[in-house]
């Protein structure tokens, strides 16, 4: 199956590179290219690609404001936000936007070319600089009062326990491991807070345990 990709970067250059390393991948087809976030989103709208790498600062309509028009549209491609700054402010505005990825211009090619294949899957990736830093600043270990209601109530005791150690950065393993089950429990689990939660991947079940408050966000340094 081949993964159709839209560059949207405001740099030429940039822009021929990307293609450059995907189009050498037979499971990839840059579909279209965009140099600015107006355009991006009419260009997603011709071609409907699977996955979208979006720059962050563009003319006009910037990244996150195009992630997050693309993305409360019907047929969601999935967006890897792209940038140059390590800023955790970016990174969780491109999160909230609806954003799959997150990654620093200078991965490696690689690199790249498995982010796509990860999130046309419908999993996330955040690159792994980013990481740690987000679930610091954002999503502490110290799980706060939730006032019953909400799509949490959904949620049965295991479940979201299983959700905390999500927002802990807990991989599988360790979950598996924290609650004395086998991976694919702790997977079968995870399908369903995913589900009950509306939600596609696994970091925007953390960002919305933070926003409804069962994780509480470490104050800044």
């Amino acid at each position: 199956m081949t993964i159709s990709v839209v560059i949207a970067d405001d740099q030429a250059l940039v822009r021929a590179g990307f293609r450059m390393i995907l189009e050498a991948r037979e499971d990839l087809a840059v579909v279209g290219e965009a140099g600015d976030g107006d355009q991006a989103l009419r260009v997603v709208a011709q071609t409907r690609p699977d996955v979208v790498l979006m720059d962050v600062r563009m003319p006009g309509t910037d990244g996150v404001t195009a992630t997050a028009r693309l993305t409360a549209a019907a047929d969601v491609p999935k967006v890897i936000i792209l940038t140059t700054y390590d800023l955790e402010e970016t990174l969780y505005a491109a999160l909230r936007a609806g954003a799959s990825g997150f990654l620093l211009k200078d991965v490696r090619p690689g690199d790249l070319v498995e982010a796509i294949r990860v999130v046309a899957r419908g999993d996330a990736l955040i690159a792994p600089s980013m990481t740690r830093r987000l679930l610091d600043r954002f999503v502490a270990t110290d799980v706060a009062p939730v006032v019953p209601g909400g799509r949490l109530d959904e949620l049965t005791e295991r479940e979201r326990e299983v959700l905390v150690l999500l927002a802990r950065g807990s991989s599988n393993a360790e979950i598996a491991a924290r609650l004395v089950v086998t991976e694919a429990t702790v997977k079968t689990h995870v399908s369903a807070v995913l589900r009950k939660l509306g939600v596609r991947d696994r970091v925007k079940a953390v960002v919305l345990a933070y926003d409804l408050g069962l994780v509480r966000p470490r104050p800044a340094p």
